[in-house]
């Protein structure tokens, strides 16, 4: 089944609909495959249980806004890379002994939206085959950095780490391996979840009206392509409380986000081209580009309140890659919603990049790494270990 076409946004839908077609022959012609959506789904255990790890994402071709907010489906599509610097690790077990829900995440009980966002995605995947088995889940997230940091992608790995045990939990982990169901549903918590899921450089097919099933990730890179190139991390908290949610429903009200849609195909088709031929740099260039464009879309979405998301500290990032650039130091930076950066550069300009933000003298954490692979199942005794529940 189709989903919702927004009011006011009628008038886009032939455009995104040819873009997504150009896509999908573009995929086709770079061999990226993916696999069918599943004809037929096992029944569900009894009782399951399942773990899974999964890496944050960073926005390349970013998104803001939700066209179908159940399914949670975007407006456009988007281009995300997953970074090694944190990953989410989730436990999830069914079982008919369980009268409620429940969910722990970091130690603390779950309750209020952070609960019903994690029930929605089991509802999803207990709604297969009418399954009504009820759940326990616990989770962390684990970062390499003493700041936790806004708009590191954490909401992107918990997502996917949470459909992918869930799914496994429940059905197994055959099904739970068809990269585009795990990714469908790994977007319900959080939409990027999806390319989180994929993992390395991955694309979410998306625009208003298209099918859950067909709203997936799927990754682009192939094995080394991208090797040589490296994140650096710098963890920044919003000192406004930033809440990603109110951004999804102020940008799309911005002059800025329908010529923001309506151009995304072409560049999309053009990052395809770079990843597969291991261009790091254009993913860098795009990746700094669409960062001042997403903030431009957020800070332009309402008249009355402002949704400012950078903090001092990241006009000063800014402009030290561009002094970097001009004494020869390829690195581009990237924010998604949040003043949080990573830094995308060639590892043999790594140690150049992280003295220039010590140099900054602000006092900023870095922490190295490297484009992370996909979602993953673990053992469910390593993750509770890890979990610390």
């Amino acid at each position: 089944m189709n989903t919702t076409i927004p009011t006011g946004f009628e008038d886009t839908i032939d455009v995104m609909r040819a873009g997504h077609e150009r896509i999908l022959a573009a995929l086709e012609a770079h061999g990226v495959a993916y696999e069918p959506y599943p004809r037929a789904i096992p029944d569900p255990r009894p009782r399951g249980r399942a773990a899974a790890r999964a890496f944050p994402m960073q926005g390349v071709l970013k998104y803001h806004g939700l066209s179908d907010w159940p399914s949670r489906i975007a407006y456009l599509p988007s281009i995300s890379l997953n970074n090694s610097a944190a990953h989410t690790t989730t436990c999830v077990e069914f079982s008919p002994d369980l009268a409620e829900d429940s969910a722990a995440i970091g130690g603390a009980p779950a309750a209020g939206r952070d609960l019903d966002r994690i029930v929605q995605t089991l509802d999803a995947v207990r709604g297969l085959t009418g399954a009504r088995t009820r759940a326990r889940v616990t989770s962390r997230n684990v970062l390499q950095s003493r700041t936790p940091g806004k708009g590191l992608g954490t909401s992107a790995s918990a997502s996917a780490a949470l459909a992918l045990a869930a799914l496994a939990a429940l059905y197994g982990p055959d099904l739970a391996g068809n990269r585009r169901f795990l990714s469908c549903f790994a977007r319900l918590l959080a939409g990027s979840g999806c390319r989180s899921a994929a993992g390395g450089l991955a694309l979410w097919l998306s625009y208003p009206g298209l099918s859950h099933a067909d709203s997936f990730a799927v990754r682009l890179d192939g094995e080394g392509q991208l090797d040589q190139a490296r994140l650096i991390t710098v963890p920044i908290d919003s000192r406004v409380g930033l809440k990603t949610e109110s951004a999804h429903h102020d940008a799309p009200q911005s002059s800025f986000f329908k010529s923001w849609m309506l151009s995304r195909a072409d560049e999309i088709i053009e990052l395809l081209g770079a990843i597969r031929a291991g261009d790091w740099r254009t993913v860098g260039q795009l990746a700094e580009m669409d960062s001042m464009r997403l903030h431009g879309v957020t800070m332009s979405g309402s008249r009355e309140n402002k949704l400012i998301g950078w903090e001092p500290e990241n006009i000063a990032l800014f402009r030290m890659c561009n002094d970097l650039r001009a004494r020869g130091v390829p690195v581009y930076a990237s924010t998604d919603t949040g003043p949080t950066v990573v830094f995308i550069t060639h590892r043999d300009h790594e140690d150049a990049v992280v003295a220039a933000i010590d140099g900054l003298g602000l006092g900023l954490e870095t922490v190295r790494g490297h484009i992370a692979g996909p979602a993953a199942l673990i053992d469910p005794d390593e993750a509770i270990a890890e979990i610390g529940g």
